[in-house]
């Protein structure tokens, strides 16, 4: 399966990843795990091997290399740490919305400021009362002369506390065309960050609240036009939401089958190995048959994404498969571990409950079964990857080039973006 999707630059980068995440994020799981709260140094330090820049062209300072490299990139981030894997794709995610949909100022501004780590961008569209119901929303963005005022609170917004640049989406006027996106810095005056509440999992990484006090912001930072909120909001989910939380669903499901088979290897059970019982091995079979489904459904996915082909209906199959399987898988390992696996020296517990935060953001598995129901029966109401069929193959980085795989930006797009940010990147708390 590696073999017909990916070629050896895509390895490459892969054994890059995957040392990066053995020798600098493994480390760290213990910390994270007791502290149960964001690791600023550690964000920042992913975001500085350039991976944030994946799909970013390397005109404005990314690696270029398309939805199936930054699949690989959060699947092996994922594999050591479920909550690195997502502070990655939650700002993989937040980037969408200016490579789409940001006007040429915007993506020269902030486009190689993402790729460089210099800023994590993130997306705010839930909220307390809508769900997942994006026409639900009620915050709202006033027009006033040159500016838009913001008033509203926006709710599990990933990286929303080592975040630089929200994506917001707000009312602007009634119905389905009055959503509009703005670009709002974090430190901009009306904008605050809620206190972090503990997760059942995913510690590290933070998805919490947003609260907007008659922000003001630029007509300038609006996103597209006034009304593109809801395409915003849509095409983010669909074409990189659920490729995202896909690779991370993929790379814990991972670690439960290389987890699990070390464990059966080590631990006898009447003077032989556990492995040797046929009850485990077909357990450890069912587990490395669910993987093999899941990784040929999550890449075959993002392939036909990066060929600029209609796939929705794949990106949500492979959601689906992989969020459930992983689950399945995690499940299994549980019961071969049995009270083992309970007690956090082994990590399998770890597994379970990072695997359950992947189940609900963009789009719970009832959600992907009933929206696959409306393509069967033909009733779906048009497809974003056919919409933006603009979406272009890119090559991989070479592996003999800078791991980051960037050109250096234009001193007068460096220098206005370091402005912009106001340095706030080194003004976070470690730990």
């Amino acid at each position: 399966m590696h073999r017909y999707f990916t070629d050896q630059r895509h390895e490459a980068l892969r054994r890059r990843v995957r040392d990066f995440a053995e020798s600098e994020i493994r480390p760290r799981i213990a910390e994270m795990e007791a502290a149960r709260t964001v690791c600023h140094d550690l964000s920042r330090l992913i975001a500085r091997q350039g991976w944030i820049g994946a799909t970013v062209h390397r005109a404005y300072g990314g690696m270029g290399a398309g939805h199936l490299a930054k699949t690989l990139i959060i699947e092996e981030l994922s594999r050591v740490s479920g909550a690195m894997g997502a502070m990655a794709q939650a700002s993989q995610l937040g980037a969408a919305k200016i490579i789409h949909f940001g006007s040429e100022e915007q993506k020269k501004t902030w486009l190689p400021a993402i790729a460089a780590g210099e800023c994590l961008p993130t997306i705010a569209v839930t909220e307390p009362q809508s769900g997942g119901h994006v026409l639900g929303m009620t915050s709202r963005a006033v027009r006033d002369g040159d500016d838009y005022v913001l008033n509203g609170r926006k709710i599990y917004v990933g990286n929303s506390h080592v975040g630089d640049l929200h994506g917001v989406v707000m009312r602007t006027g009634e119905g389905s065309s009055g959503l509009s996106a703005f670009l709002v810095e974090a430190d901009r005056p009306g904008v605050r960050v809620g206190e972090q509440r503990q997760a059942m999992g995913l510690h590290g990484f933070g998805f919490g609240e947003l609260f907007f006090d008659n922000c003001r912001v630029p007509a300038a930072n609006l996103l597209g036009q006034e009304g593109d909120g809801l395409s915003v909001a849509y095409s983010s989910s669909v074409l990189y939401g659920r490729p995202n939380l896909t690779a991370v669903s993929l790379g814990i499901h991972q670690a439960v089958l290389d987890e699990t088979s070390r464990f059966c290897a080590e631990r006898e059970r009447y003077g032989k190995p556990l492995a040797h019982l046929g009850n485990i091995k077909i357990k450890l079979g069912r587990v490395q048959s669910r993987l093999l489904t899941a990784r040929l459904a999550a890449y075959h996915a993002v392939h036909l994404l990066d060929q600029g082909l209609p796939c929705d209906a794949e990106l949500m199959n492979a959601k689906l498969v992989n969020v459930e399987t992983a689950l399945e898988s995690a499940r299994d390992a549980m019961d071969i571990h049995a009270a083992c696996g309970l007690f956090t020296d082994r990590p399998v517990e770890r597994y379970l409950r990072d695997a359950h935060h992947i189940c609900a953001p963009a789009g719970t598995s009832d959600i992907q079964l009933l929206r696959l129901g409306e393509l069967a029966l033909g009733t779906a109401k048009g497809e974003w990857s056919g919409r933006l069929s603009h979406l272009v193959r890119r090559e991989p980085p070479d592996p003999e080039e800078d791991d980051r795989a960037t050109d250096t930006p234009e001193p007068a797009v460096a220098g206005r973006r370091t402005s912009l940010l106001r340095e706030r990147a080194q003004l976070q708390p470690t730990g």
